[in-house]
């Protein structure tokens, strides 16, 4: 969840790593620092709070040099405070860190034994000591890292700089994501490609284990034993400028604007209608293996189990296969029942998940089959998958998903549809009728966001309740989760999200004339019903936000608010419901003034258990 950033190079590297580091704000943070290492000395500058205030240090006290290491934190030990801000400091070490060390109390108290003395609350000193100690032991950076690393247990990105040797930064990984960007003789390193996309595209990803040294214009790659290893870069097409924000007062809303052409994107060369077939490019399934499936399980965390739920709706219907869908956090731990013929579907924006990465790892080791649907090329999820369906919905900067959720449903309608073909209960003529509605979802996704204004004065209406009650059938039972849960991440609002024909087993009980109940009823088969449990909340003086189909609405009777979105199948109805709950979330948030893109206590990507 922290982002780093490293630079080694002719340029002064202070306002690098501090542009880097503005462009990874969207992971989340409660502290910012820097290093840079000048004439053989390190000078660290660290703030609690936004960027601003480390910016506003560094104007009075501003930092000289070519070689240097930033970082944002989010607070995992200890509180967020200057002291606990990262770069840490030890002897001549200075370190950043990503992840958690398991064992930090163990090494801490073997460390104090020998002289160390700490001034932090985090585990992330640790491994400046412990590289310090290694060093004085050994006299050489390189194998004193290397020791350092082999010593601690749990998950770690990290940038070292060190006094004795200045001319180098090493890097490394194990559990979280580092990538390395290569310039023109010079290098960065950054726990997301945003950070260096300004600079360079040429992008080098590394994997579990690995290190990467840095030296007098070059670099190399060694695993943890000091072996070498060939790494080749990888050319990024994403535009810098996908990362701004493009005229849109949020990242978020962008990226709500931006889902039309997502979805187009995840569609692109995979539909073949006129064939009644579906192409999953890097699925790396044979129809052999896909027919020997007896079981699926999809796992996922957050709003991506959101997708998952739908998922098992229209996997379950369209290739008649059991899917069980799990937390991640909760997979891994239950010992999960998996075998060769089982299928295990991880769901990840980032693909840097930690839980969902874990319960990947966990599949693998049964003997399952695996297949990531993930938005991050080359991400930790997606390369060690046996396969992966990309969402293609390029940088997602704001907190709240939004775009990789939409694009997700996507994927697993895609899949689903595969699936269904290869296993023989779908024909060709029923799939070209299931691909038809996809063909025009981009257009109607766009005449779905036509009602924002009209959602902006909804939202006024009723920013100031305290509990929302969000609730849906089949389908769009996932999206009532997901609408509640946008609400509650970005306004602060109580929400809580339900099968509508639950309402009767217990949240009943909480509606009054304070509580508006968000119905998503478009035309289907059960729209009948949804009417019944609105006539139940009218009953008890609830008032109604209706979310229906266009040219459907007659039935619904009188509701306090009605938002429509177009006519289409049942299927792929949850894509286009799911707008307005995004820009509902949306407008509450800015009438109430919270951090729309950096939500209180929130993390973009989830990389540490």
């Amino acid at each position: 969840m922290c982002g780093i950033v490293g630079y080694v190079g002719p340029r002064e590297a202070m306002p690098i790593i501090i542009d880097g580091l503005r462009r990874l704000e969207y992971r989340g943070y409660d502290s910012a620092g820097i290093a840079i290492i000048n004439e053989g000395r390190i000078a660290i500058r660290r703030a609690k709070g936004k960027l601003c205030e480390l910016e506003n240090i560094l104007k009075q006290q501003p930092l000289v040099g070519g070689r240097g290491i930033g970082h944002t934190r989010w607070a995992t030990h200890g509180r967020p405070s200057e002291t606990n801000a990262h770069p840490h400091y030890a002897g001549n070490v200075a370190v950043v860190h990503n992840g958690i060390i398991e064992n930090y109390l163990e090494l801490k108290e073997r460390l104090i034994g020998q002289g160390h003395a700490f001034s932090s609350e985090t585990d992330t000193e640790i491994i400046a000591h412990l590289v310090d100690q290694h060093l004085r032991e050994c006299g050489d950076f390189e194998i004193a890292v290397r020791r350092a690393l082999g010593e601690v247990r749990g998950a770690y990105a990290v940038a070292i700089l060190c006094e004795c040797e200045p001319e180098k930064m090493i890097a490394a990984r194990l559990g979280s994501p580092l990538v390395v960007g290569q310039g023109q003789g010079e290098f960065f390193v950054a726990s997301d490609i945003p950070a260096m996309l300004s600079h360079t595209r040429e992008m080098i990803f590394l994997d579990e284990g690995e290190m990467a040294i840095f030296a007098n214009g070059t670099m190399r790659f060694t695993d943890l034993q000091g072996t070498s290893v060939q790494k080749t870069s990888r050319t990024i097409t994403w535009n810098p400028l996908m990362a701004e924000k493009g005229g849109f007062k949020h990242f978020m809303l962008k990226e709500i604007y931006e889902q039309p052409r997502a979805v187009s994107d995840t569609l692109a060369g995979r539909l073949f209608p006129e064939r009644g077939e579906i192409f999953l490019e890097g699925l790396n399934l044979t129809d052999e293996q896909l027919r020997g499936v007896e079981k699926l399980n999809i796992v996922a965390c957050g709003t991506s189990w959101h997708a998952a739920l739908g998922g098992k709706f229209l996997i379950e219907k369209m290739a008649r296969l059991s899917v069980e869908v799990d937390i991640a956090s909760e997979f891994r731990y239950r010992d999960p029942l998996v075998d060769e013929h089982t299928l295990t579907v991880l769901i990840s924006q980032s693909g840097e998940t930690a839980d969902t990465l874990a319960a990947l790892r966990e599949a693998k080791a049964k003997g399952g089959i695996t297949v990531a649907i993930c938005n991050v090329v080359e991400s930790s999820i997606a390369r060690e998958s046996d396969g992966v369906i990309y969402t293609h919905a390029g940088p997602e900067i704001g907190v709240a998903s939004t775009k990789a959720f939409t694009t997700q449903l996507v994927a697993l309608y895609l899949l689903a549809l595969h699936l269904g073909r290869v296993r023989g209960m779908i024909d060709a003529v029923r799939c070209r009728e299931l691909i038809e509605p996809l063909l025009s979802l981009p257009r109607k996704m766009e005449q779905a966001l036509e009602s924002d204004e009209q959602i902006q004065t909804i939202a006024r209406e009723f920013m100031h309740a305290r509990d929302f009650l969000y609730l849906g059938r089949g389908l769009q039972y996932p999206i009532a989760l997901e609408g509640a849960l946008k609400l509650k991440e970005i306004s602060y609002i109580h929400a809580e999200g339900y099968p509508a024909g639950e309402m009767k087993h217990g949240p009943i009980a909480l509606i009054d004339e304070n509580v508006p109940v968000v119905f998503l009823c478009p035309i289907n088969d059960t729209f009948e019903k949804a009417i019944s449990n609105m006539e139940e909340v009218r009953a008890r003086s609830g008032r109604v936000i209706a979310v229906a189909t266009e040219g459907h609405v007659g039935p619904l009777g009188d509701v306090d608010a009605l938002i429509t979105v177009p006519e289409t199948t049942d299927e792929i109805a949850p894509v286009l419901t799911s707008i307005p709950m995004q820009l509902l979330a949306y407008h509450i948030a800015v009438l109430k003034g919270t951090d729309v893109d950096q939500p209180r206590n929130l993390a973009k990507s989830v990389t540490v258990e």
